[in-house]
């Protein structure tokens, strides 16, 4: 009799989501699909709101990453009046984009998928969490509280709040950096280069007893998608569009970002509220197994590793070789997301210290003024998770006709979902289920760091709800987690 087994809701990411298992006669898993569950309806709302609103609204869709919104958002605005924006606000987006992605990197690797890989997978679930972390680990859990503010306190600074800025503007930026604001930031690099640094060598160390675990989550081939310089070099902020397959040919280059639509379709699929991009070349995949000829692709960490030729900073260029060694070049398991935002976080250090040594860093020419010049436009940026892309059609008084938002939750639909699926038939025989095994599939997402809603999320740990549900609808098995 054929089964399903509902893991409900999906704990330690941010937003609401469950799995089904589904079991075949013989006790085994056939399948498993990620339901994103909850309906937000940004986009619509947005319409008949003038664009200049867009990056102060935008940002409130996520409390974790409103920077990204906010940066992708503006930068749509600067392209609807048509303005290259002063150099100084550019040094500075940067800048508090990559503070993002130091927090948010930070909170997903210490916080949300620390409990995983420094308590075990195995652990008292009661335990497992970040006061568990706390009471275990409290050096590296302080670290990471640090790590994390470190970032937060940039875009404070910037911005005048950690979360939901609304500083960026279409034609810059609204705000300087004051002198005390650069001593300040200066003044928390060592420490926060000492912690990341410490973090990349104790998570080596785990690679040895988690090797089972890099081998199959989601560990198989793909594309990956992200934006690279000119050169070729790391990119967080602007740049052209790269794909390389899983074996780093690169299929795809100086793809201009504003043009997505050519390249990147997107489907809705019906048990979930999350879009399901693909490359549009190589077709949406057909369920057939020939993932390397289908369009899934992958963004985020792991796939601006893979798709750039160096970052361009010498300590993440060294964590880079060392990183690429450990997958022959690309790197295809998405267990090395948590690697690769360890290196992230690395580099973003290392170019905030170089923004900040910029004389120009501290300019007051921030803005460019000008009239509506374009009716239709896209901002891309690249958020903690992936690329994100805002396309904005606008009437002649600038209110918002239609907006798409792609972001890269989305983008890794697909490939989470594979994983799922890859984890479930690798661990789990029949329909008793350790605890520990279905954590293993829930860490499978929480590599990808899934940002669904994303505004809030629970401390500690959320009711996990098991269902084991026979082919005509029974519920045989229930297991619930407090």
């Amino acid at each position: 009799m054929s089964q399903k087994i509902i893991i409900d809701p999906v704990t330690r990411i941010e937003g609401h989501a469950k799995i089904s298992i589904y079991l075949d006669d013989t006790g085994q898993v056939s399948d498993a699909r990620f339901h994103v569950t909850e309906f937000r309806g940004f986009e619509k709302f947005c319409e008949g709101r003038p664009f200049w609103e867009m990056p102060g609204i935008t940002a409130r869709i996520c409390g974790i990453c409103p920077v990204s919104h906010l940066l992708a958002s503006a930068k749509a605005g600067d392209r609807l009046l048509s303005v290259t924006i002063p150099k100084t606000a550019e040094k500075l987006r940067r800048l508090m984009n990559l503070g993002q992605i130091v927090q948010s990197h930070a909170l997903s690797f210490f916080h949300l998928s620390g409990p995983d890989l420094l308590l075990g997978m195995d652990s008292d679930p009661q335990k497992r969490n970040v006061f568990g972390l706390i009471a275990a680990e409290p050096e590296i859990a302080r670290g990471g509280i640090r790590l994390r503010q470190f970032g937060q306190e940039i875009i404070e600074i910037l911005g005048g709040r950690k979360i939901h800025p609304s500083w960026a503007v279409p034609g810059g930026v609204r705000e300087p950096l004051s002198a005390e604001g650069r001593a300040h930031i200066q003044s928390r690099i060592p420490e926060a280069r000492e912690t990341v640094i410490n973090a990349l060598g104790m998570f080596k160390k785990l690679l040895e007893p988690y090797e089972k675990e890099a081998q199959t989550f989601g560990n198989f081939p793909s594309l990956f998608m992200g934006l690279v310089t000119p050169e070729g070099l790391w990119e967080n902020y602007d740049g052209n569009l790269r794909f390389v397959d899983s074996d780093g040919n690169i299929i795809a280059d100086k793809l201009d970002p504003s043009r997505y639509y050519e390249f990147i379709g997107e489907i809705v699929q019906p048990d979930s509220y999350l879009k399901s991009p693909y490359y549009r070349p190589l077709g949406f995949p057909n369920g057939n197994g020939n993932q390397s000829e289908s369009g899934m692709y992958r963004v985020g960490p792991l796939a601006r590793l893979n798709v750039c030729s160096h970052i361009g900073t010498p300590l993440a260029d060294a964590e880079l070789k060392e990183f690429r060694d450990k997958g022959k070049g690309t790197v295809t398991s998405s267990f090395f997301y948590h690697y690769a935002r360890l290196i992230e976080i690395l580099a973003s250090i290392e170019r905030i210290e170089i923004l900040l040594d910029d004389p120009d860093i501290l300019s007051t020419r921030l803005r460019a003024d000008a009239g509506i010049n374009q009716l239709e436009t896209v901002g891309v940026s690249e958020a903690p998770r992936g690329t994100l892309f805002h396309f904005y059609q606008i009437d002649e008084d600038g209110l918002i006709q239609k907006a798409n938002l792609i972001i890269a939750t989305g983008q890794n639909n697909l490939a989470m979902n594979r994983t799922v699926a890859q984890i479930a038939k690798h661990f789990i025989h029949g329909p008793e289920i350790p605890e520990g095994m279905l954590n293993r599939v829930e860490a499978g997402i929480r590599a990808f760091d899934p940002c669904l809603s994303c505004s809030t999320h629970a401390v500690g740990q959320m009711p996990l709800h098991i269902e084991l549900v026979g082919v005509d609808g029974t519920v045989v098995k229930e297991v619930w987690r407090d």
